[in-house]
């Protein structure tokens, strides 16, 4: 966050230094609020970059064993660039070194999936799941690593989910 500050700081600036050559080259017959609106437009350029760039980021730091098995792109109000051209804006990984089969049932099998969330700061959640292969049923387990009925679902056929977790 603080390095983001600073980059976009420094976008701002070097923008401004763009208006302020214009103005040089133009011997000041361009306005002067061009200064301004450089800045602005350099910053808010930044940080725009910096949204559509964030899943390949971190899709290149997650390890080799994270396989990537949803993304979320959505349109939001107050940027509405993202109405014409969508970018990701959440994920989820599996780590498929977490795979545990059941010893009593080898179509259950235990893992952990991982969300990151592009926010103001990255959010990043994890939690254990059960899911068993031959009903395509998926259960989170809480905290005390029991299954929470409650939120369980039944997966489609074709869900990358199913098909990373049971043909691993």
């Amino acid at each position: 966050m603080f390095w983001t500050l600073v980059a976009t700081v420094f976008c701002g600036l070097g923008a401004a230094g763009i208006a302020l050559g214009i103005r040089a080259l133009t011997r000041k017959k361009a306005p002067k609020w061009l200064i301004p609106a450089f800045a602005g437009l350099g910053m808010l350029g930044y940080l725009v970059y910096g949204e559509y760039i964030w899943y390949d980021h971190k899709k290149t730091l997650l390890p080799e064993e994270a396989v990537i098995v949803d993304t979320e792109s959505e349109g939001i109000l107050w940027r509405p660039w993202t109405f014409v051209v969508p970018y990701v804006t959440a994920f989820s990984a599996v780590d498929t070194d977490s795979f545990a089969h059941a010893p009593n049932n080898p179509d259950v099998v235990r893992f952990t999936l991982y969300r990151f969330n592009q926010k103001v700061t990255d959010a990043i959640s994890h939690r254990v799941h059960l899911l068993n292969c031959e009903t395509r049923e998926l259960v989170p387990l809480n905290s005390e690593g029991s299954p929470s009925l409650d939120n369980m679902k039944v997966l489609d056929s074709e869900d990358t989910l199913l098909n990373t977790v049971c043909n691993a």
